[in-house]
């Protein structure tokens, strides 16, 4: 079950789930999220999509093996696609698997409405949320605005949880 969209769809956000027509989609969104750290390494733009395909399938598969009755949907902004929100319940919590946004759709509160909906959803089924992130991703210091807290560092990644029946969303 999506999670309900009622600070989101104040920004005009809605889901639908992901087919396999949307890989291309897809690929743009993943990639999108890496242009930054690419841009970095000084290779051609071809070796650069190379690795990206090859990145993008190797997370496509870790993701539908480890996250069995995951739920997959696009985010869409005002009828169009706009991103990714990959999400698995468990009995504890609410995991989420990813969520990306095309750079046209960032830093506008789109993010932030998302993950509200998704805190108070939790909140009403009394389950924590978590999220893996990396500890240089810039949306970080939202994850802890809205609430979330560093239980175990991962590496380049820490996982972090918005407590069960946290009122902290503002």
């Amino acid at each position: 079950m999506p999670p309900p969209l009622d600070r989101a769809a104040r920004l005009g956000i809605a889901y639908r789930p992901r087919t396999s027509a949307d890989l291309a989609f897809l690929f743009a969104v993943y990639a999108s999220t890496r242009e930054e750290e690419l841009a970095q390494t000084g290779w051609p733009v071809e070796a650069r999509l190379a690795f990206l395909r090859q990145q993008f399938e190797a997370q496509r598969q870790h993701y539908d093996r480890h996250y069995p009755d995951a739920e997959w949907l696009v985010i869409q902004v005002d009828g169009e696609d706009a991103g990714r929100l990959y999400t698995e319940q468990w009995r504890d919590q609410i995991r989420i698997i990813d969520i990306a946004l095309l750079p046209a759709a960032r830093r506008r509160g789109i993010g932030a409405a998302i993950l509200e909906d998704v805190i108070a959803q939790a909140s009403r089924l009394g389950k924590k949320v978590s999220i893996h992130v990396e500890k240089h991703n810039p949306a970080m210091g939202l994850y802890m605005r809205l609430g979330f807290e560093a239980v175990e560092d991962k590496g380049v990644y820490d996982l972090m949880e918005h407590p069960v029946g946290a009122a902290a969303i503002r």
